[in-house]
């Protein structure tokens, strides 16, 4: 099958990386020097519109779930950039808001990277000034609009794609336009110039409800396509439609990632659980200073809630107030 569309997991091993062109020249505001990056010119399509995502609670107790480790880092949830006449799900940033939206961080003091960079930031105690940027599903646009933005004040990214539509469109949005998605080659140029890839699944499918076998599929052969591409381990993984539960989570784990991405915050937030801000096409200076706020605001309550959840499955008969808890 051609390996610019189709299945990656019919790719050969060992794909060979080619040498990242030369930088761009970075339009606009420049304030450090870009990193060297390729340059895509593949134009996107338009539009796409897909279910709102869905978050199940576990009902079994959050205890068993992989160790919570105190506030979540700040990370922010992009998917397309790209001119839209119609977004009704308003999952397109305009390359013009999106060059806003980075610069605002930029005077904040704060710069953008990879989720895989903020999580060893954070190990490190390093994480003070960093955000984290993700790009969900993979859309072509990501190279042509969003990378020489990123490029031209030294930020990075990391970039979910879904293994088995490499090249394809969005065909899980059966009702919206189609979005042509990343290639094969996009993906591997992408990786060589040092831009994160992670997991979104094979095939852009909700894990919650799935049974193990399946879950263990769409977790390790979506690594294990994506490692031959870029050459390299993939530690990151995205839940497709922010949708997970605790048997995703463990799922993702013994599959070998480092972290997880999900969306909101809930008993699950985690290292295999991130929550992530939304981002829009609306969102200025002011909204996204609300949305830094109330991220703090939800990792706070939600630590009142795990500290609620410990004490009572301390208590005689506490297992079952645990789990009543952790089901509403």
């Amino acid at each position: 099958m051609d390996a610019e569309r189709g299945s990656v997991r019919s790719v050969a091993s060992g794909v060979r990386r080619p040498a990242a062109p030369a930088a761009p020249a970075a339009t606009g505001r420049r304030t450090e020097p870009p990193r060297t990056e390729p340059s895509f010119t593949d134009a996107p399509r338009t539009g796409t519109r897909r279910p709102p995502a869905q978050l199940p609670r576990s009902r079994r107790p959050p205890a068993a779930a992989p160790a919570a480790e105190g506030s979540s880092p700040w990370i922010l949830m992009y998917h397309s950039v790209a001119v839209e006449e119609e977004d009704p799900y308003q999952l397109t940033v305009s390359p013009e808001r999106f060059a806003e939206q980075i610069a605002w961080l930029h005077r904040r003091g704060r710069r953008g990277v990879s989720v895989r960079e903020l999580m060893r930031a954070r190990a490190a105690g390093l994480d003070d000034k960093l955000v984290g940027l993700t790009f969900d599903d993979g859309y072509a646009d990501f190279a042509r609009y969003a990378v020489p933005i990123l490029q031209a004040y030294g930020f990075t990214a990391t970039a979910y794609v879904v293994a088995d539509l490499l090249g394809r469109a969005n065909d899980w949005d059966t009702e919206g336009p189609r979005k042509t998605l990343l290639t094969v080659q996009e993906v591997t140029d992408l990786a060589a110039a040092g831009w994160e890839i992670g997991s979104h699944g094979l095939g852009h499918q909700a894990l919650p409800g799935l049974p193990a076998d399946v879950l263990a599929t769409q977790t390790r052969e979506s690594r294990r396509a994506l490692e031959e591409v870029v050459g390299g381990p993939v530690t990151g993984f995205c839940y497709p439609y922010g949708a997970v539960d605790l048997a995703a989570t463990l799922a993702v784990r013994d599959a070998g990632y480092d972290y997880a991405c999900a969306i909101a915050h809930s008993p699950l937030t985690g290292r295999y659980a991130l929550p992530r801000c939304y981002v829009g096409d609306r969102d200025g200076a002011w909204r996204l200073r609300a949305k830094r706020g109330r991220h703090r605001l939800r990792d706070t309550v939600t630590e009142l809630r795990r500290s609620r959840l410990a004490t009572r499955a301390a208590r005689p008969g506490g297992d079952r107030a645990n789990t009543g808890e952790a089901s509403r």
